[in-house]
């Protein structure tokens, strides 16, 4: 089994590569989804199936049904991320590497809950920074035979391409994903700007 990431400028966009990777045979148990919500996009945009599932079924519960895995989404926050709308499991092992870091000085949180599911880490840095510069990770563990189209499905085109991301963040002056660091507001933008890319 491997896990697979893709990081999405859009919600929508994610929403529907999450739909791809259900449709060719992953379940929806081994598929996460993790969106930057500090504009509270969620709360304004929600279904009440939605609404219902993630208050019945607890933050990061996965809860099968007609819609899979967007029915479970819920509100949480992540050290140095902030506010987001998450489902799936990497949302429960991003809570477990918080409190793993706590006891024992680890890297944490979403950095640490993607490095132990096998991403290398300075993958991890530039997702978890891209979520929270208002992007969507997509993640997924998938078996041998279905790597391939699960890369292929998060690494289209309406995906970022990780590489670029990467340099444009290091041009910018970032080193890494810093867990203890404020919401983040782009220069030239008013707070309430900030994450309209994940807006419906």
């Amino acid at each position: 089994m491997k896990t697979v990431a893709g990081l999405f400028e859009n919600y929508d966009d994610a929403a529907d590569a999450v739909g791809e990777l259900e449709a060719t045979g992953v379940p929806h148990s081994n598929i996460s989804i993790i969106a930057n919500n500090s504009d509270d996009w969620y709360d304004a945009n929600r279904s009440e199936a939605a609404a219902d599932a993630g208050s019945g079924a607890g933050i990061g519960a996965v809860v099968g049904g007609a819609g899979g895995l967007l029915t479970g989404l819920g509100v949480m926050a992540i050290p140095g991320v902030g506010p987001v709308v998450a489902a799936g499991w990497l949302t429960a092992t991003a809570a477990g590497a918080v409190a793993g870091a706590l006891a024992g000085g680890a890297v944490g949180g979403i950095v640490g809950a993607l490095t132990e599911s096998g991403v290398p880490e300075n993958d991890a840095h530039v997702y978890a920074e891209g979520v929270r510069r208002g992007g969507t990770l997509v993640t997924a563990k998938v078996d041998d035979e279905l790597v391939a189209n699960a890369e292929e499905i998060l690494g289209q085109s309406r995906s970022v391409d990780l590489a670029e991301r990467r340099r444009t963040y290091e041009a910018g002056g970032w080193t890494g994903f810093d867990p203890n660091a404020g919401e983040y507001v782009p220069e030239g933008l008013d707070r309430d700007g900030a994450g309209a890319v994940n807006r419906r």
